[in-house]
């Protein structure tokens, strides 16, 4: 099985977090300072201090929320060495069962956000070739790239993966060099690093929440930075940073500059990234600004689908098809996502149709993906044990910042922040509803004894009157307690039709919650015939019922544990193995009296499940060897519940 592998601390290893984490962060400049200059008063565009100011706003903000809050605090929340907002879940979730709710949120406004980056990133660029070949018709071409990135998934991204951190290392290069130029038209813009000047634009721009709103552009990538964690490690994050800040702020400084010093040529949509560049790179500059635009826009395609495959495995999302291209760890594709993605990035470009109109509705959701990992962050501080008097004030400074961002943002409401929230909003209507109507459908599983289960099964094992059903009988079990059964599987194996096999499997999968674990325990019941395994899988691991049931039984048989060959004398004697049948049994409605709210989720919860994968696919089984059976739900009612909630507190 897959094991997760610390990644280790060097030149390749800064490289890969070059082309990995910051592709989001990394093309900020290339529409930050235009939607500042549109923020700004008529007349008032290249007033001095209002540009120191906001560059001012700037370097501020990447140090306190990215650098401060993401590369030294929050990138310690690590789970194995995974990051992100449902890593961070997944540590304290058996302690704050309620912080479920903050992660689904952070999580549906973290995909919402994923969906608007390529897009506004992409036709930023493809903005920037118009203006050398006015001919380039935007739209399509950016239609085109975004389709042409969303087409290559299925084949995996390996091939482009080992020169994504030469590019983007000749990009921050690039656009670190091209503001060293720029600012020397104006080289009073570094006064722009006294936060002062900061505090006084904010006072004395009538719409300084417009501007703020803005500025917060510039640190977008900090949590898509905190989610690649477990691909590049924490090291080589923290060493490339400082390089890319530092690149970073010197293109900032260099755009300040040449907005100062260039006033007469401020018209409406200047883009002052591009017209830093002297005349003869522009065609370079534009090339290199597309291909950055391209790799920022695959980082966050292949970190949604990080997200998705993380919420399933947290009973977040609805169980969907995850497939695995190559053999690169985390590098997964989820068709459905990606066709969603793409469909939503196009209608994003048709709707907002240039880069400006998209400024308005991007920002506003990740804020509140920001505020969702502050709370998780206190929560897990708490669960460190850390005293209240560093963790309030730290949590407490951070949550203070956003909250001013997102007031900030909240202006964009109307104005086309409403297309990510109510994506968002969708996103976290399904995983709410998903996350309630399994735990309401797990009430009404019954568990039974296991005991008169195994002498019953024992018998009819040797009862050659009922028709043999199979050599290997595997059932997927809920029971968490090795001596008890489901209802539905003890119905499906008995009292239904007597299946009588050779040797009978129960398998329970813990879905732990270490990233890329992978161990298991046997319980014997009887002698060769009857088992249990209890496997242990990481939430980063997969589901692979199938390869893991086979890996066990190989290992018992070479211990002598268990006989895998065929029963059948005249294929016991060509020594080929017996065969395994999977039973896969489903609980339906009917007849099941709930109270209504809760019957309304079910409901909802079934809906849903109608579109998701089936279990047969989700618990990777090979279908020819699937046997479907479906029983009826049956809800306890609460003084039961409670009677089976104390028993199970007094058996731990």
């Amino acid at each position: 099985m897959k094991q997760h592998h610390k990644v280790p601390f060097g030149i390749m290893g800064i490289f890969m977090a070059i082309g990995i984490v910051f592709g989001d962060i990394g093309t900020s400049p290339l529409y930050v300072m235009k939607a500042i200059l549109n923020g700004l008063p008529a007349g008032q565009q290249s007033n001095p201090d209002y540009i120191i100011g906001a560059i001012s706003c700037i370097i501020w903000t990447l140090t306190l929320q990215t650098t401060v809050k993401y590369v030294i605090v929050t990138l310690r929340a690590d789970n194995r060495g995974e990051g992100g907002i449902l890593s961070l879940f997944a540590l304290i979730r058996k302690n704050y069962r309620w912080t479920y709710v903050i992660a689904a949120i952070g999580a549906a406004t973290l995909l919402a956000d994923g969906i608007i980056t390529p897009a506004i990133t992409v036709m930023s660029a493809v903005e920037g070739i118009n203006t050398l070949i006015p001919s380039v018709p935007i739209i399509p071409v950016v239609i085109a790239i975004i389709m042409g990135l969303f087409l290559i998934q299925p084949l995996g991204t390996a091939f482009l993966g080992k020169s994504f951190g030469i590019i983007m290392f000749l990009w921050f290069t690039m656009i670190g060099v091209l503001g060293v130029f720029a600012l020397t038209d104006f080289p009073m813009i570094l006064k722009a690093f006294n936060p002062m000047y900061a505090i006084l634009v904010l006072k004395a721009v009538p719409n300084a929440f417009v501007i703020l709103g803005a500025v917060f552009l510039c640190t977008t990538g900090a949590e898509a930075l905190y989610s690649d964690l477990g691909h590049c490690g924490l090291h080589n994050i923290r060493v490339s940073w400082l390089y890319v800040k530092i690149t970073l702020i010197l293109n900032y400084l260099g755009q300040g500059a040449w907005i100062i010093s260039h006033s007469s040529a401020i018209v409406k949509d200047t883009n002052p990234f591009f017209t830093i560049m002297p005349e003869w790179f522009s065609f370079i500059g534009v090339i290199m600004a597309t291909l950055a635009a391209i790799i920022a826009s695959q980082a966050l395609i292949s970190g949604s689908f990080t997200i998705i495959s993380e919420a399933i495995s947290l009973d977040l999302w609805p169980n969907i098809q995850i497939k695995y291209p190559t053999e690169i760890k985390g590098q997964m594709y989820i068709p459905g996502v990606n066709h969603a993605l793409l469909v939503m990035c196009i209608l994003m470009v048709l709707a907002f149709q240039s880069s400006s109109n998209m400024e308005a509705a991007y920002g506003l959701s990740i804020t509140i993906t920001m505020m969702m990992t502050t709370i998780l962050l206190f929560m897990y501080l708490q669960h460190q044990k850390r005293p209240l008097w560093f963790s309030i004030p730290l949590t407490g400074f951070f949550i203070t910042v956003e909250g001013f961002f997102f007031t900030a943002n909240a202006f964009k409401f109307m104005h086309g922040g409403y297309a990510t929230v109510l994506i968002a909003g969708a996103l976290f209507a399904i995983m709410l509803i998903w996350y309630n109507g399994r735990r309401i459908k797990n009430r009404c599983v019954k568990y039974e004894k296991i005991a008169p289960v195994i002498t019953c099964l024992d018998r009819i094992s040797e009862d050659e009157t009922i028709p043999k059903f199979a050599t290997h009988l595997v059932y997927v079990t809920r029971a968490k307690y090795p001596n008890e059964m489901d209802s539905k599987v003890i119905f499906s194996l008995i009292k239904k039709q007597p299946k009588r096999a050779d040797t009978y499997w129960f398998v329970y999968l813990h879905r732990s919650d270490e990233p890329y674990q992978f161990k298991y325990h046997v319980k014997t019941f009887v002698a060769k015939k009857i088992f249990r395994l209890d496997i242990y899988s990481g939430f980063k691991q997969g589901v692979h019922v199938d390869a893991f049931v086979h890996l066990i039984c190989k290992e018992m048989q070479e211990n002598g544990l268990v006989d895998l060959m065929s029963r059948y004398p005249s294929l016991r004697e060509s020594k080929v193995e017996g065969d395994f049948r999977f039973v896969v049994v489903e609980r339906i409605i009917r007849n099941l009296d709930l109270p209504p709210f809760k019957k309304t989720v079910l409901g909802l919860y079934y809906m849903i499940k109608k579109f998701s994968t089936s279990d047969t696919q989700i618990l990777d089984l090979d279908p020819s060897v699937v046997t479907l059976e479906y029983v009826p739900l049956q809800y306890q009612k609460e003084a039961e519940q409670k009677e089976q909630r104390r028993l199970k507190k007094n058996r731990t």
